[in-house]
């Protein structure tokens, strides 16, 4: 039983599933994909999420602005939590801070997280963070405004080790996707074989980044099994493994999600939990 933990399900190439989402939907769910997060890049995806969730109970969403998105109106915080509220989000995100790009200036990426962080923590949601060339800022911002019960995730990960083990200090778990099976990313399969197994989440961030031997192709859900597979070879465990403590681990983070688990999720949880 897997979870795509970080998918644009209202983004994916469907060229290969005649145009339909439910037939790349029913592609991962024949492979184990019990479980999607649809992630939001701005508040104005998140009707078109919503729509999506009713039609699949296996759907959940978040609701955010990335930080090299350009929006019309930078939302305070009481705009992120009207939209997560409104319309049932699990998570606020993806959020966070991408000094590696141009294209927003970096105080308003700041602000910009502050406020997301401020709005996860006032509605006590975990928050999905993406960090790239950002580490001591990102990291500054999430020690003021996180609730460590709370905490969030850094999604597609690729810093450092120590970043890392500094985020699992304030709550956060690490969320592994198809990078790590890249050719060149020693230092990513790195994070695989030392990151506490508690503290990992698999994705596929499809329908960007496809893990070998898909690479060149439009990501998709299903491929988070090759991220899972991936990570039990360089741990030199069973892929079993992964895929069940990485299912417990979304459920422990994303405990909005939960309720719309199906009550065979629920039980497998049960079995491998004892709660």
């Amino acid at each position: 039983m897997f979870v795509d933990s970080h998918c644009h399900l209202d983004r994916l190439d469907l060229a290969a599933h005649d145009g339909q989402l439910a037939t790349a939907l029913d592609a991962a769910r024949q492979r184990g994909v019990r479980q999607f997060l649809a992630i939001a890049v701005t508040l104005d995806d998140v009707p078109g999420l919503v729509d999506i969730a009713r039609a699949h109970d296996d759907v959940t969403f978040s609701a955010g602005v990335h930080p090299l998105h350009t929006v019309p109106d930078e939302p305070d915080t009481q705009a992120i939590v009207a939209c997560a509220e409104r319309h049932g989000a699990v998570a606020i995100g993806e959020t966070g801070l991408d000094y590696h790009y141009d294209g927003v200036a970096h105080d308003v990426q700041y602000a910009r997280f502050a406020n997301h962080l401020r709005a996860a923590r006032e509605l006590a949601l975990p928050v999905i963070v993406h960090t790239r060339d950002a580490k001591e800022d990102t990291l500054a911002l999430i020690r003021e405004h996180t609730d460590p019960a709370v905490g969030g995730v850094l999604h597609c990960f690729t810093e450092d080790l120590d970043m890392a083990r500094e985020a699992i200090r304030l709550g956060f778990y690490i969320s592994l996707s198809g990078i790590v099976t890249f050719r060149h990313a020693t230092a990513v399969r790195e994070l695989a074989r030392r990151i506490p197994l508690d503290r990992l989440l698999i994705e596929t961030d499809s329908p960007y980044l496809a893990p070998v031997p898909h690479r060149g192709k439009p990501n998709e859900p299903q491929w988070v099994v090759e991220v899972a597979e991936c990570i039990a070879a360089e741990r030199g465990i069973s892929v079993e493994e992964v895929a069940m403590q990485t299912t417990a681990n979304f459920y422990r983070l994303f405990r909005e999600a939960l309720p719309e688990a199906s009550e065979d999720v629920r039980e497998a949880l049960t079995h491998l939990t004892g709660q």
